[in-house]
């Protein structure tokens, strides 16, 4: 598994883990090479497929099939391919800040805080949140941390969750403590069937790439490019499968919609 996780990634065998675990710099590579090679998509949702959370289901379909996935998947995966290369990971469940600043329900998003035996961190790892930070921040630290991805600040609660903040705007809260990916299953299937779910309501495939990021969603290529935002309307169905062939190295034989009726949104 662990080195055909890592040529998915096309990421080689970091040559520190020839002689010693997993170090910091390590997994900063790692955790930027998945988010290039491994798209945050809903796909499946829209495509009838059944979604499991246990590794084999998660390595077959991210590592075997060549396919994304999103929190629940995503991280499921990494977290495995970490304890693998020598990591101590805690699988921990976040709720996501919506519209208006509402908080989602529990279990809304998993997140990993990573533990390496180099005695940096603990970090806070998260290949599963979209548009995020590019590489692994510090858990405890409440400075601001400068990524790629934005300018992130973790800041403590009054009942010990944390909130990840990213351009002063909360993302997510965190509750800190240790679950099992299990725990997640109940909401995971809540995200799958639920008409008040967006991912029911919309279809997304997204990925980091070296420039910016690309998507397609509701029939549409968008591309951003050093902070500029183009859009493409593929013309039909066959422009679709294409674009996921060609973009996100994913082969399908129909085109993923929501259900009738449904918003799409990017």
């Amino acid at each position: 598994m662990l080195a055909a996780y890592l040529d998915r990634v096309a990421m080689p065998r970091p040559r520190a883990l020839d002689a010693e675990p997993l170090d910091a710099e390590a997994l900063r590579g790692l955790h930027r090479a998945h988010l290039l090679a491994v798209p945050f998509e809903n796909l499946s949702i829209h495509l009838g497929e059944p979604i499991s959370l246990d590794e084999a289901g998660l390595i077959g379909k991210i590592v075997g099939r060549r396919r994304g996935g999103f929190c629940y998947e995503l991280n499921g995966a990494f977290a495995s391919l970490l304890e693998r290369l020598g990591a101590r990971v805690s699988r921990v469940a976040a709720r996501v800040y919506g519209d208006g600043s509402a908080l989602g329900p529990p279990f809304d998003h998993l997140a990993l805080v990573v533990r390496l035996p180099d005695g940096t961190g603990p970090w806070l790892a998260d290949v599963g949140f979209g548009s995020h930070s590019t590489y692994p921040l510090l858990a405890e630290a409440r400075d601001e941390q400068a990524d790629p991805g934005g300018r992130f600040r973790l800041a403590g609660t009054a009942d010990g969750d944390v909130d990840v903040i990213k351009d002063g705007r909360p993302q997510y809260r965190i509750e800190m403590r240790e679950r099992a990916l299990t725990d997640f299953a109940p909401t995971c299937w809540w995200q799958q069937t639920s008409p008040q779910s967006h991912f029911t309501r919309s279809d997304v495939c997204s990925r980091l790439t070296e420039d910016g990021r690309i998507s397609i969603s509701g029939g549409k290529l968008i591309r951003t490019v050093a902070g500029q935002r183009t859009e493409e309307t593929l013309p039909d169905d066959e422009a679709v499968l294409a674009a996921y062939r060609d973009h996100f190295g994913i082969e399908l034989t129909r085109v993923p919609r929501p259900a009738a009726g449904q918003n799409r949104v990017s």
